[in-house]
C-alpha cells in the first residue's frame, strides 16, 4: 500500500525545513509551504527524489550556477520562482 497523500506532504515538509545547508533550508522551505498541498502524487514523489540530492548540487541548480537533470526541470523552474531574491542580489 503506498503512502497517503497528507502524510507524504508532511514527511517532504519536514525534509524540506532541515537541510544540509541553510540556503536550501529557506528556498525549500518556502517552497513546500507555498506547493506542496497543490502537487499530485507524481509531482510529489519527483520531488521526494529531488530531496535525496546533495543541497550543494541543489543549491547550484537553483542559482543557475550548474544546469539540472532533464527530468527536474520543471520542478526546479517552480523552486526557482520562489527563489527571487534569495539566491541573488
Amino acid at each position: 500500500m503506498s503512502e497517503e497523500l497528507d502524510v507524504m506532504r508532511k514527511r517532504l515538509h519536514m525534509r524540506s525545513i532541515r537541510r544540509g545547508i541553510k540556503e536550501m533550508d529557506i528556498i525549500l522551505t518556502a517552497f513546500s509551504e507555498a506547493h506542496l498541498a497543490d502537487l499530485g502524487e507524481p509531482q510529489l514523489q519527483q520531488y521526494d527524489a529531488l530531496l535525496s540530492e546533495n543541497d550543494h548540487d541543489l543549491y547550484q541548480w537553483v542559482t543557475g550556477q550548474v544546469v539540472e537533470p532533464d527530468h527536474y526541470s520543471g520542478l526546479m523552474e517552480k523552486i526557482r520562482e520562489g527563489a527571487v531574491g534569495l539566491t541573488k542580489p
